[in-house]
């Protein structure tokens, strides 16, 4: 998949998430975006890794530890 699939990917999740507010005004939309977009992440590239978090940790461009620490915060790892 290319970066532009990705945009586009991303940009009809924003336009339906604003479609479903149905004019109601969002609250922070970043960190709502950041947060739904993280988990899934971590969980494809770590499965891909095959369980392997310095392989995935590298693929995603962050430290090992930093990996270790989203993958508690999002209660990846037992």
């Amino acid at each position: 998949m290319s970066k532009k699939a990705i945009d586009d990917c991303i940009r009809s999740s924003v336009e339906q998430y604003f479609k479903d507010l149905r004019g109601a005004q969002p609250d922070d939309l970043h960190q709502l975006f950041l947060d739904a977009a993280e988990k899934p992440l971590l969980e494809v590239v770590l499965r891909h890794a095959e369980g392997n978090q310095s392989k995935a940790a590298e693929w995603l461009g962050i430290n090992r530890n930093t990996l270790r620490r989203k993958l508690l915060d999002h209660k990846l790892l037992k």
